[in-house]
């Protein structure tokens, strides 16, 4: 296995023509995407609210939240997107992959579609 490292569109759902590359770390172990802040900035993105989160040596970090457009290929799905700061990595979490409809396979180091179920209430 290894890190899988792909380019992701971004973009600011209320203006979906201006995206910006990025080159991210597949993490679906990752709840959020992190994008850094001055590239969700200059897309005119603003942040929503605040979280709270702990580092893997327990430090206790706060960043601001808001909501991106992220396009993979032909497919597109908005997604809460922390603003990176200094030191962050770029990574694409869990949520982004679900919006987008696509799921890492580790093995082969790619995305795959993600089989989507609909319940049906009877």
């Amino acid at each position: 296995m290894g890190l899988t490292m792909l380019e992701i569109e971004v973009g600011n759902p209320a203006n979906v023509d201006v995206t910006e590359k990025v080159t991210f770390l597949i993490d679906s172990g990752a709840v959020y995407s992190v994008v850094p802040t001055p590239i969700l900035k200059k897309l005119g993105i603003k942040p929503l609210t605040e979280q709270e989160f702990q580092l893997a040596d327990g430090t206790k970090v706060v960043r601001k939240k808001g909501i991106a457009l992220f396009r993979y290929g032909e497919r597109v799905g908005g997604a809460d997107v922390i603003f990176g700061q200094e030191g962050d990595h770029k990574l694409l979490g869990a949520l982004t992959l679900e919006a987008l409809g696509l799921v890492l396979d580790p093995l082969k180091r790619e995305l795959r579609p993600l089989p989507m179920v609909l319940a049906a209430l009877t």
